[in-house]
């Protein structure tokens, strides 16, 4: 993977700890053989899978349920171009069994649009990458923006 002074991959567990830090993400899918995101309220369980509790009926659930998905979450700071982005992929299901559905009502999330008879869905953390900016770009010497030369006014 690509690394300079301001770029860093991540590793596992340093990726994993970030992702616990944030409350929202974005589950990548296909739907309609399209792409498709959904923004999404989640939280990590003890083996590191993202866990999100939403509607039964939801799109997302018949669209993910089985299948290989990628959940995005990210934290940025515009004005110092730093921050950091992580992926996990893989197998996203809905959880059936109504043990496991009862310790995840006491310690799973809770949605920010509690569904009636709603459903946790697991994604597990099958491949888990993370990148990392810190300042990535210089202003150029008369302080315009290097990267955007259409800025500098010129």
């Amino acid at each position: 993977m690509f690394q300079s002074d301001s770029f860093r991959a991540l590793d596992r567990q340093e990726s994993l700890r970030l992702l616990a830090e944030v409350p929202v993400g974005r589950v990548v899918y296909t739907r309609q053989a399209l792409p498709a995101v959904t923004p999404i309220n989640f939280s990590l369980d003890a083996d590191s899978a993202v866990l999100m509790y939403t509607s039964p009926s939801s799109d997302l659930v018949r669209a993910v349920d089985g299948v290989v998905v990628a959940f995005e979450a990210d934290e940025f700071d515009a004005v110092t171009r730093s921050g950091w982005s992580v992926i996990v992929t893989g197998r996203a299901t809905v959880v059936t069994d109504p043990a496991e559905h009862e310790r995840l009502s006491r310690s799973g999330p809770i949605s920010w649009m509690p569904p009636r008879d709603g459903v946790f869905v697991r994604i597990e953390a099958e491949m888990v990458t993370g990148r990392e900016l810190n300042g990535a770009l210089d202003a150029a010497p008369n302080g315009a923006d290097a990267a955007h030369p259409a800025r500098t006014g010129a």
